[in-house]
């Protein structure tokens, strides 16, 4: 079979892979309940008055009748073990509470904004990786004054912070060009400074990490093998070197799903964009205890969905490990 040709694994190869899957998941219990549970005592060790939080805030005036129904609502007057095993056994249950600030279910307040986020991720994974590839390919071992040259941009790329990054795109292109809107709505165009903010840094990882693995591959026998079938250089590279080559970096993808959305929360701040990035500074600043908790393990969710589907990818892709699961 062609090194450029994928192909499913057998039906042994099928069982193994979802045995790996099975504990990818399982693993993924554990942190699920590790980040619930990490989550929950640093926000009760958090100095303020939750309650405070919701009732309006440190402006805010209620009587102690207020205050004291409030408590008994939340269960805020029950013992911090109680409260925590209480929560738990909600998750468990699939009720992720309600919102404290809010006063909605929590899996109402994401459901409403989990979409943007996702759209912003996926954007961002999308651009990072086509200017990832576009430098690989078209700069690696081509000569040394553009393999240099698209080593150091990829480097200088890698070294950018997105927050600071957000701001420059920001102030060259929303309001001084103003080629594109200061608020990122809707629009496509709303879309394109917040993922270019958070695409180009991780372009520079994932480009660096696919050079050195492409430099490797150039020198393996079967490359030697297919130039010398009288295949084009471009051909070589896309059909046979960087199936290989890209694996280094489907393994940092799965790490950088759960960057982008992390990066997320500063990134809609600063566009004044709608999502999860938004609704966790704000469950954060009023102490959403619930809302925090709920957001942090959605985050953690879709960390997990893209490292099973890394796992999934390198079966498929690598022709070692596919050959272990025959």
């Amino acid at each position: 079979m062609s090194a450029g040709v994928l192909a499913l694994p057998s039906g042994d190869g099928l069982g193994r892979l979802g045995r790996r899957v099975a504990i990818r998941v399982l693993v993924g219990i554990l942190v699920l309940l590790a980040s619930a549970t990490i989550t929950f005592f640093a926000l009760k060790l958090t100095p303020g008055d939750p309650v405070r939080a919701v009732l309006g805030g440190p402006t805010a005036n209620p009587s102690p009748e207020t205050i004291a129904a409030t408590i008994r609502e939340f269960g805020l007057d029950r013992p911090l073990i109680v409260q925590y095993g209480l929560y738990l056994e909600r998750l468990v249950s699939g009720n992720l509470g309600v919102s404290f600030s809010q006063r909605q279910p929590v899996a109402a307040v994401i459901a409403q904004q989990i979409g943007p986020t996702l759209q912003l991720t996926a954007s961002a994974m999308i651009v990072a990786w086509a200017l990832a590839l576009a430098s690989v390919i078209g700069t690696t071992r081509r000569n040394r004054v553009l393999s240099a040259l698209g080593s150091g941009l990829e480097a200088i790329a890698a070294a950018l912070p997105q927050f600071w990054l957000a701001l420059v795109l920001l102030a060259v292109f929303a309001f001084g060009l103003k080629w594109f809107p200061p608020q990122s709505r809707d629009s496509f165009a709303g879309l394109v400074l917040p993922t270019l903010a958070l695409a180009i840094p991780l372009a520079g990882f994932l480009a660096q990490v696919t050079r050195e693995s492409l430099e490797l591959v150039l020198d393996q026998p079967f490359i030697l093998s297919a130039r010398t079938r009288g295949l084009s250089d471009l051909s070589v590279r896309l059909r046979h070197a960087l199936r290989h080559a890209i694996l280094p970096g489907i393994s940092l993808s799965a790490w950088a799903v759960g960057s982008l959305i992390g990066n997320a929360v500063l990134i809609e701040v600063i566009f004044s964009r709608q999502g999860l990035g938004r609704i966790l500074y704000q469950a954060v600043t009023r102490q959403d205890i619930p809302l925090t908790i709920g957001v942090t393990l959605v985050v953690t969710v879709v960390y997990i969905l893209a490292s099973t589907i890394a796992d999934i990818l390198f079966v498929l892709v690598d022709p070692r490990i596919k050959a272990a699961t025959r």
